[in-house]
C-alpha cells in the first residue's frame, strides 16, 4: 500500500501508541530520532511527524511500519507533513517547549495571505480571526460545530465587510492551511481554499467541528501582549481606512480592555503585570509595527497618528501601578472598577512632533502629573526628566529579560 492509503484512523492509533509508551520509548522502539522541522499538534500534545506517519503505516492491513530509511519516505513538507495536513491535522514548524514557537505562530497570523483588489484587501480572514480572538478572550469553547461558525461569520461579513460574499468557508479553509485553525471530524481530506462550489460542498458534506488551533487559542486566551499585538496588526493593516470600532465591539474586543482575559462574569482579574521576557517580546512587536507605521496618519474627520495598544499596555505594566514622575506629589489612592491604578499613558515627545510610539519614550502618569506635563509652566523641564525616566525604565525591563525575570 502507498503512503496515501493512511487515514486519520491509523494516525490516531500511532498517536495512542506514542502516548502509551512515551515519546522517547516510542521513537527508540521504532528507530526514529526526534523531529527537527515538522511537528504534529493534536489534543494538546506535540508529536514527531515522521515517526507518527511511519508507525501509522504499520496499522494498515498487511503492512509494516515504515522505517526512517524507507526509500522515498521523509518527514519533510512533501511527505509526512503534507500527508498529515491533507488529513486535517495541524502541523507546525520550529516548535518551542511543549508547543510551536510563540513568535512563529504570531508571524503566521500577522502576515496573512489574502486576496487583494486594486483598492483594498479582503476582510474574510481578519474578521474570522478577530471573532475567534474575542471568543478566546472570554474563555468560550475553542471548537464549534460548522453551523454555528458559519452563522456567526456570515453576520459579521454582512455587517462589517467590504461587500465580500457571505462565504465563511473561504477564510476557514485558508486559515486551516495557514496552520492556525483546526478542523475535526472530517470524513474527507480538508479542502483547499481555492475554487467555489467545491469548497462550499466540502463544508456542507463534512460539517466539521472547528476553531483556533489549541496553541493559538491558548496564546489569545492567556497572553495580553499577544492579543494586543495581533489586534494592532490586524486593525492597522486591514482597517486603516475603515472604522473598526463597531466590529471590535461586536466581537468583544472593544468595550473592555482587550489586554485582560475576561471571566464568565465579565470582570477582568488583576493579570496586567508582566515578566521581563513578556515585556521584551511586546517591545519586539511594537518595533515591528512601528517600522511600518511611523509618521503615518489615520484619516477620519481629522488626521490622527496611528497608536499602539501594545505599547500602552507595556508601559502600564512597567509602572507597577505607580506614577513614573519621580517628583510626583500625590497619586490618587482610589482605583478603577477593575481594581487598577488611575494612570494615564503619555508620549513624552508628541507623535506629531516626531516622538516614538514606543515604551522608551512613553510614561505612566497620574492625572495631576499629566496635567503639569501638558499645561504647567514647568512642563519643558518635566518633559526632559520624563524622557530620561522612560529610557531608563525601559532599559531596566529589557535588561532583565534574559533570564525571564520575575513579574514587575
Amino acid at each position: 500500500m502507498a503512503l496515501s492509503d493512511i487515514s486519520r484512523v491509523e494516525i490516531e492509533k500511532a498517536i495512542e501508541e506514542c502516548d502509551r509508551l512515551g515519546r522517547d520509548a516510542f521513537l527508540k522502539t521504532n528507530g526514529f530520532r526526534r523531529a527537527r522541522s515538522y511537528f504534529l499538534v493534536h489534543g494538546g500534545g506535540q508529536y514527531d511527524s515522521k515517526a507518527i506517519v511511519g508507525v501509522a503505516h504499520g496499522f494498515l492491513p498487511g503492512e509494516r511500519p515504515l522505517t526512517p530509511d524507507t526509500p522515498g519516505f521523509s518527514g519533510g513538507a512533501e511527505h509526512a507533513a503534507r500527508l498529515l495536513r491533507r488529513l486535517g491535522f495541524l502541523v507546525v514548524e520550529e516548535p518551542g517547549a511543549g508547543g510551536p514557537a510563540h513568535d512563529e505562530l504570531i508571524h503566521r497570523i500577522t502576515h496573512l495571505k489574502v486576496n487583494r483588489s486594486a483598492n483594498h484587501r479582503s476582510l474574510y480572514k481578519p474578521i474570522a480571526l478577530l471573532w475567534a480572538m474575542g471568543r478566546a478572550h472570554r474563555g468560550e469553547a475553542r471548537l464549534l460545530p460548522w453551523t454555528e461558525t458559519e452563522a456567526a461569520l456570515k453576520l459579521l461579513l454582512q455587517r462589517h465587510g467590504r461587500g465580500e460574499r457571505l462565504r465563511p468557508d473561504y477564510p476557514i479553509a485558508s486559515l486551516h492551511r495557514d496552520g492556525v485553525w483546526e478542523l475535526r471530524d472530517c470524513t474527507d481530506p480538508v479542502t483547499t481554499a481555492h475554487g467555489d462550489a467545491g469548497v462550499k460542498r466540502w463544508f456542507t458534506t463534512n460539517q466539521p467541528l472547528g476553531g483556533l488551533a489549541e496553541p493559538v487559542y491558548d496564546l489569545f486566551r492567556h497572553s495580553g501582549v499577544t492579543r494586543l499585538a495581533v489586534l494592532d496588526e490586524l486593525v492597522g493593516t486591514f482597517f486603516e481606512d475603515l472604522d473598526a470600532a463597531p466590529l471590535l465591539t461586536e466581537v468583544g474586543l472593544g468595550d473592555v480592555d482587550p489586554a485582560e482575559p475576561q471571566t464568565r462574569s465579565g470582570r477582568a482579574p488583576e493579570q496586567w503585570l508582566l515578566t521581563a521576557a513578556e515585556y521584551e517580546r511586546g517591545c519586539r512587536f511594537v518595533e515591528e509595527r512601528e517600522a511600518k507605521t511611523h509618521g503615518r496618519r489615520r484619516t477620519s474627520t481629522t488626521e490622527r497618528p496611528l497608536r499602539s495598544r501594545t505599547a500602552r499596555y507595556l508601559v502600564l505594566s512597567r509602572s507597577q501601578g505607580r506614577c513614573e514622575n519621580p517628583g510626583c506629589t500625590g497619586q490618587p489612592d482610589d482605583v478603577t472598577e477593575d481594581n487598577r491604578p488611575i494612570l494615564e499613558v503619555d508620549h513624552v515627545v508628541d507623535l506629531t512632533r516626531g516622538g516614538r510610539d514606543h515604551p522608551s519614550q512613553m510614561v505612566a502618569l497620574c492625572p495631576n502629573c499629566h496635567a503639569v506635563k501638558t499645561r504647567g509652566r514647568t512642563r519643558e523641564a518635566l518633559r526632559e526628566t520624563l524622557l530620561r525616566v522612560a529610557s531608563e525604565r525601559h532599559a531596566d525591563r529589557v535588561g532583565g529579560a534574559a533570564g525571564g525575570g520575575p513579574p514587575c
